[in-house]
């Protein structure tokens, strides 16, 4: 069969890769892609936000199923796009991607179903914001209600930092993202991502994760998209799994089975693990990145059965025997390190030239994703992005899967990147 990736970044990369080792498929194909997807199979110069190119181009390509990575051109509608014309698509609808284009949204279908959040309210009115945030604790948290590219949340520790930063979104920091903006109340504890593969009523588990936000070692400095990430988390126990499953998944689904809008592809359900059980932060409509990385890395087996049922759907009679052909229950512990460029996530320089990403893909165990890479007129692999490339490993353990993913690390030269020291700690 024929698989066409949708995306550009180190999430696509991790998914092309692991499609591409699967026996059922022939041919994969990536739409813009990388030079590390270019290795892969042949990658296409579309914009995936271009609904009526991308139409075009899956018409010529006829592919037997599309996975779409990134959340922006599902939050357009790429996916019912491509199902329209007859494919099967790994990827939420328009409606369903509301999940995360719409943090109001979200947080009203989780009041609605009776899903354990934070308190919240929800405001296009500046003065409004202002004044709700008077009857709040601190901290503060002021999400941006649309897509602002992972930045879109901030925490205050002041009321005046909380009206300045609710003043700035309102006044167009976010451009239209952040036109409205939700303010939530703090919760304390310690954060996870659980990823379900879903038909809309079926689903399966993968193992859980975690990614480093913050830029700097310990957790500090500026959020960013993901500096690092590791898996199986061990904050998420047995016990907290199964309420996440119950009291968040199961109604989720259903509520969104009844409204006409069945969510269907990979939902991510970031949780805070606080003292009175697991709680959403946020979900996404598509996988984490860099945590789709380590759970790509980490699976043996094989995905495409998982994702082409999910598309199809039955996987609410078949989930147990495709859980077992992608080896949930056989995990390898994996670890990703990213290297960023200096300056990252504030302004940074692009064209810088990166060597000897060959040497780390060379230590067993290890691979390097790409993620914001180009060819320069000389063929030579540059910097392109804020975060460049995932060195990810697996191995016996988390601590042996990071110190491959280190040792993948010090391979590669480049002197404008950097890279944090401490992914896994909370773990280790």
């Amino acid at each position: 069969m024929k698989v066409l990736v949708v995306g550009s970044g180190g999430r696509e990369h991790a998914l092309a890769w692991k499609i591409a080792q699967s026996e059922i498929v022939d041919e994969v194909f990536c739409v813009p892609g990388n030079p590390g997807m270019d290795e892969i199979g042949p990658c296409f110069d579309v914009d995936p936000m271009d609904l009526h190119k991308m139409q075009e181009l899956v018409l010529q390509v006829v592919p037997d199923l599309i996975v779409i990575g990134p959340e922006a051109p599902l939050a357009v509608g790429l996916s019912d796009a491509l199902r329209a014309r007859g494919f099967d698509v790994f990827g939420p609808s328009e409606k369903a991607a509301q999940l995360e284009s719409s943090k109001g949204f979200s947080k009203d279908i989780m009041k609605r179903f009776d899903i354990p959040t934070a308190a919240y309210g929800r405001f296009t009115d500046l003065t409004e914001a202002l004044d709700f945030l008077e009857t709040m604790d601190a901290p503060y948290v002021i999400k941006a209600d649309g897509l602002a590219a992972g930045k879109g949340v901030v925490i205050c520790d002041t009321l005046e930092q909380a009206e300045d930063e609710v003043e700035a979104m309102m006044t167009g920091k976010f451009g239209d993202a952040s036109a409205e903006v939700v303010i939530e109340e703090f919760m304390e504890g310690e954060e996870a991502s659980i990823f379900v593969l879903t038909d809309g009523e079926g689903a399966i588990y993968l193992p859980p994760a975690q990614d480093h936000k913050r830029v700097g070692d310990g957790d500090v400095g500026l959020n960013t998209g993901g500096m690092g990430s590791y898996a199986p988390a061990p904050v998420v126990t047995t016990r907290v799994m199964e309420l996440v499953q119950t009291l968040i998944v199961e109604p989720l689904l259903s509520g969104m089975a009844d409204e006409d809008m069945p969510y269907q592809g990979v939902l991510y359900v970031g949780i805070m693990v606080t003292a009175s059980g697991p709680k959403v932060v946020e979900f996404n409509a598509r996988f984490g990145d860099p945590e789709c990385q380590v759970l790509m890395a980490g699976l043996p087996g094989d995905i495409v059965p998982a994702l082409l049922t999910c598309a199809t759907g039955g996987l609410v009679h078949g989930h147990r025997e495709i859980s077992d052909m992608m080896g949930v229950n056989r995990f390898q512990p994996s670890a990703c390190v990213v290297m960023a460029t200096k300056g990252y996530p504030e302004s940074y320089a692009k064209g810088s030239i990166i060597e000897n990403v060959s040497a780390a893909n060379g230590i067993d165990d290890v691979t390097v994703f790409h993620a914001g890479t180009d060819k320069d007129s000389d063929g030579k692999l540059i910097a392109v992005g804020g975060r460049v490339l995932g060195v990810t490993a697996t191995g016996k353990d988390l601590r042996a899967a990071v110190d491959s993913a280190y040792a993948g690390v010090e391979a590669i030269d480049w002197p404008e990147g950097f890279y944090r020291k401490d992914i896994g700690w909370r773990a280790l």
